[in-house]
């Protein structure tokens, strides 16, 4: 108020001109314009009238400028200004001319927009913000957890909140999973795609450690399984920058209704499984996206059937198969280890190092993005699956590792390590099957010596204990170091003869 009546008293007192008066006031020309011409409207000259303090001055030039902005020109409905402006390729310089069609008279273009932009300061920031339609995702966990009983046990645990939410309609989905692991995050999202009826362009994870494996504000390394979920559903996956909340305001907000209007409207109930919590979930969810917004006169139901449905893309014919990515080793027996159990690959790939696709059902390894071998998943602990086209063909010179090399290898710590490979070898449907063993066996030397590993290989023969987990339990147990027990056909230890006067015979018992 003080630069108003600035301009008031050197324009109408001093007489100076309206560039002046922007000059010694420090303002645009077009200031002063405004200033005058509010001024002017509200019945208002210099000296201003006794008695008139900033307050009143200014209820008198607001209360001008409310009734210059909304009842001067016909504008179409702010709110509907609002909804097409998060569909894809509609701009406010589109909806200004269609406005002039219909109003040639109408507001200009750049004081179109400021009305605009004016009623948008009194909406809730999440809805301020202009997403369009299919274009964006955002996904977090919510802080608050839900406790599930084991009804056998009766152990509680904690079950975690997904929340995924449409940047344009802010229709909200909401999931209780077991965990926040990578299988739960990414059945998730999958439950999430499902529910929403497509995809959006972009997903706009946080730098959850399931979903990004190394944290970067300019380059986040997406983790291999949620980016091969990604590429299946036709979709890209960039994360929050780290310490920018702004960047998921979104979700933030969705996580923050949820917790409010789901997670605590469940307190007083006892859940003995995630399904049952996921039902009732799905009921409240229904209420929660059929709820007005209080700046807004429609709801994000309407919301998502008016502008966002139809932009989503559509959903793949089948289902994301959950699968794994490691880096694998070949092994001298050209195996590869996924969970303790051993899959074979090309021979001449051994020492080298390979992907893996882990599935529940398969077990896939490439090469520079080329399949070299694909084998049927198995679970049994130490077991082998092999394909016999991985061996070495029998004309072909295979010096690197043999049996007999590693028996030679043996024979520098002793006869009877030897002797043990070459029944680790022997115990096996294939030699190469025994190598890891025979290896393992061998490097046991470094940490006991030759002298224990000879006589912890002496025992093992002795009960046919053809295992490196057997050999390594008699050397850490110092086994090795007692006297070597009597033993029986079947290889079991006999308990030498008690012949002394305080042995009981059977008769004492009778």
């Amino acid at each position: 108020m003080r630069k108003m009546k600035e301009v008031l008293r050197l324009y109408y007192d001093l007489k100076l001109s309206k560039r002046q008066v922007a000059r010694s006031c420090n303002i645009a020309a077009s200031t002063v314009r405004e200033h005058l011409r509010r001024a002017e409207a509200a019945g208002l000259n210099w000296p201003l009238p006794d008695g008139m303090d900033d307050a009143e001055l200014s209820v008198r030039l607001s209360s001008e400028k409310s009734a210059t902005v909304n009842t001067h020109l016909p504008l179409p409905s702010m709110e509907y200004l609002h909804q097409e402006l998060r569909i894809k390729g509609v701009t406010r310089q589109l909806l200004w001319l269609e406005y002039k069609e219909q109003q040639p008279d109408g507001y200009e273009y750049s004081q179109f927009c400021e009305i605009y932009r004016t009623w948008t300061k009194h909406l809730d920031v999440t809805l301020r913000q202009e997403y369009k339609a299919g274009e964006k995702m955002f996904v977090d966990f919510a802080g608050k957890t839900v406790p599930i009983i084991n009804p056998s046990t009766g152990e509680v645990t904690q079950a975690q909140i997904f929340v995924a939410i449409l940047g344009a309609s802010n229709y909200t989905y909401a999931l209780a999973v077991s965990d926040q692991r990578l299988s739960c995050w990414i059945t998730a999202h999958v439950r999430a795609f499902q529910f929403f009826g497509g995809t959006t362009e972009i997903i706009v994870p946080d730098n959850l450690k399931s979903g990004v494996s190394k944290p970067c504000r300019y380059e986040p390394d997406v983790n291999a399984t949620y980016l091969d979920m990604a590429q299946h559903y036709g979709t890209a996956v960039i994360p929050a920058r780290a310490g920018k909340p702004r960047d998921k305001a979104k979700v933030e907000a969705a996580v923050l209704f949820v917790t409010r209007w789901i997670i605590a409207a469940l307190r007083h109930h006892t859940f003995f499984s995630i399904p049952e919590l996921n039902a009732k979930i799905a009921e409240l969810l229904v209420r929660l996206n059929m709820r007005k917004f209080r700046k807004l006169d429609t709801c994000r139901k309407d919301l998502f059937e008016t502008i966002e449905r139809a932009t989503l893309k559509p959903l793949p014919p089948t289902e994301y198969e959950y699968r794994e990515w490691k880096w694998a080793t070949v092994n001298v027996d050209y195996h590869i280890d996924i969970d303790s159990h051993y899959y074979s690959a090309p021979y001449t790939l051994t020492g080298q190092t390979v992907g893996v696709w882990i599935t529940a059902r398969t077990v896939e390894m490439l090469r520079n993005t080329t399949r070299i071998a694909i084998h049927p998943r198995s679970f049994v602990k130490g077991g082998f699956t092999t394909d016999p086209a991985h061996r070495p063909k029998a004309h072909q010179k295979y010096l690197e590792w043999t049996p007999s090399r590693i028996i030679n290898w043996a024979n520098a710590t002793g006869p009877k390590t030897a002797e043990l490979v070459a029944n680790v070898m022997k115990a096996r449907p294939h030699p190469e099957q025994g190598y890891r063993s025979c290896l393992g066996i061998l490097r046991l030397e470094k940490r006991y010596g030759k002298e224990r590993l000879e006589a912890a290989a002496n025992r093992a023969l002795a009960i046919k204990g053809y295992s490196y987990k057997r050999v390594a339990s008699i050397l850490k147990t110092g086994l090795d170091q007692l006297p070597l027990p009597l033993t029986g056909d079947a290889g079991k230890e006999v308990a030498p003869p008690r012949n002394h006067r305080n042995v009981r015979g059977s008769r004492y018992y009778h």
